[in-house]
């Protein structure tokens, strides 16, 4: 299994490494909180507590830069010829959420990152309102609120408080 293994490459380290290791898997596009909650409280046993709180600051450090810069990076990949196919599939993944979001725009939004679940969190949430145009603030609180959910959803599967999902992190 995935923790298991992880916890072996990580078993002799120092607490401190196991939390910055779990902050940074949480920082990661895709994987983000969905896959540092697991890793922290299942692999390294850190408190579900700490390991919450990590993991979401992790997830929301990248969203404000990609509110602000986004835009302009998928602009200027578009226009080179290595990083024009990266430009058009960022595009593309965004015009294909934006339907479900800008329907109801900050609720939508919050409950787009909320869906624990791959390509949902908060780095495409926050692609999603910048290439739509949203409002910073408004993005930042959908993204905030939309975090704090998912985080508290896959806390709880972790936990076993809601084993019947507990397929989504085997």
């Amino acid at each position: 299994m995935i923790k298991d293994f992880i916890a072996g490459i990580f078993a002799g380290a120092p607490l401190w490494v196991k939390y910055i290791v779990t902050f940074v898997v949480s920082v990661l596009p895709i994987v983000e909180l969905r896959g540092g909650i697991p890793i922290g409280v299942l692999a390294f046993k850190i408190p579900w507590y700490w390991c919450y709180i990590l993991c979401v600051i992790g997830n929301l450090l990248p969203v404000p830069f990609i509110l602000l810069f986004v835009k302009r990076v998928i602009e200027w990949s578009k226009g080179t010829k290595r990083l024009k196919k990266l430009g058009l599939w960022l595009e593309k993944k965004a015009n294909k959420n934006t339907p479900k979001v800008q329907r109801f725009e900050v609720f939508g939004l919050m409950l787009f990152v909320a869906i624990p679940l791959p390509m949902t969190g908060a780095w495409t949430g926050a692609l999603v309102a910048a290439l739509t145009g949203m409002k910073f603030k408004n993005s930042m609180i959908s993204i905030i609120g939309g975090v704090l959910i998912a985080g508290a959803i896959v806390t709880l599967i972790v936990q076993g408080a809601l084993g019947f999902l507990s397929f989504m992190i085997k």
